[in-house]
């Protein structure tokens, strides 16, 4: 079958590798749609931590975003799974340590993680062979745009659960990013007065959502932010967010900067701030796929284009499919040719 495999840092490429099998307790997926994410920029470049930390090595297939339909299955697996709309979790864990049996398989200390981590194959190819434990169902009204948007749904709304705000209360989400995005998305749906801090040239399409404001540093009005989610990759931002946090609310951590992040204990402290770090969407995969399928949330604006697996390596390099529209997310279809 055909895949994208990244053979090192900044190179990448088409190649016809062997098919999957599915294994006693996996199926195989024919992969509909993948989301090209931050991540696997980092992959890219070869800045990603998990590459210097052993957990990750060139070559290596990426994608984690993912939707498809079930193909095969393999021993052990319920025939029902076979032609099912699906989409899964990137997190699995190896099932009998105490974190997996608390249901805390996401920081399993022996993970492995789809197109990440371990050397699990990713989504950027025509099939995927996954554990039947990991997959979710999707129903009708979430179709593959919105599917493949389940993976960063589910990380955005772990934020919003883990922000806490209170109904009526005021959200400041620092990124528009897909991320920012979704978790201002996620926010306002559940009722919040939900604000954007991004940087100038960034904040046109989040504008354009109709948020209760959309802002930069310079002009960041003075108000109580009851809750603070950064969603940036920007190491100064934490420490934005625990100053601009009400006293005695949360700050919520999911973006990942490049460098350590400096952050004061003492003003967590002295203004009794609760701080929250949120690694996967794991827990939160199955309330994403019903929001999307109520319609309280529609993550498809989001998309700006589709392209197929000779596009991913214009993509990774930062450059933009032509005609692409205004939204931060690229999506691939490893049925298409480009």
């Amino acid at each position: 079958m055909r895949a994208f495999v990244v053979t090192g840092p900044l190179t990448g490429e088409v190649q016809e590798v062997p098919e999957p099998v599915a294994g006693p307790g996996e199926v195989v997926v024919s992969v509909h749609r993948v989301g090209v994410c931050g991540t696997d920029t980092e992959f890219f470049t070869g800045e990603m931590a998990y590459l210097h930390q052993g957990h990750a090595a060139y070559p290596m297939r990426l994608g984690h975003e993912w939707c498809g339909v079930v193909a095969a299955v393999g021993p052990g697996v319920d025939p029902a799974w076979a032609g099912r709309r699906v989409t899964g979790d990137t997190m699995l864990g190896c099932g009998h340590c105490a974190r997996c049996a608390a249901g805390r398989h996401h920081v399993c200390g022996d993970r492995r993680e789809i197109g990440i981590r371990g050397g699990r194959p990713g989504a950027l190819a025509e099939r995927l062979a996954v554990p039947a434990t990991a997959l979710l169902p999707l129903p009708d009204a979430v179709d593959d745009t919105a599917g493949a948007l389940v993976e960063p749904g589910g990380n955005a709304l772990r934020a919003v659960t883990g922000a806490a705000v209170p109904p009526g209360g005021r959200l400041l989400v620092l990124g528009t990013g897909t991320i920012g995005l979704l978790v201002a998305e996620l926010g306002r749906a559940a009722g919040a007065e939900v604000h954007l801090l991004g940087l100038p040239g960034a904040t046109a399409f989040a504008a354009g959502r109709g948020f209760a404001g959309v802002w930069t540093r310079d002009d960041l009005p003075d108000l109580p932010w009851h809750s603070v989610v950064d969603a940036s990759t920007a190491a100064e931002l934490p420490a934005l967010a625990v100053d601009l946090v009400e006293p005695g609310g949360r700050v919520v951590l999911i973006g990942l900067a490049g460098r350590p992040s400096t952050v004061d204990t003492r003003a967590l402290v002295l203004k009794d701030v609760t701080a929250v770090g949120v690694l996967a969407a794991s827990q939160g995969l199955a309330g994403t796929v019903e929001r999307y399928a109520t319609g309280a949330v529609d993550p498809r604006p989001l998309v700006a284009a589709t392209v197929g697996l000779d596009g991913v390596a214009a993509v990774l390099a930062g450059r933009r499919p032509p005609g692409a529209g205004p939204g931060p997310k690229i999506h691939v279809d490893p049925r298409r040719g480009t």
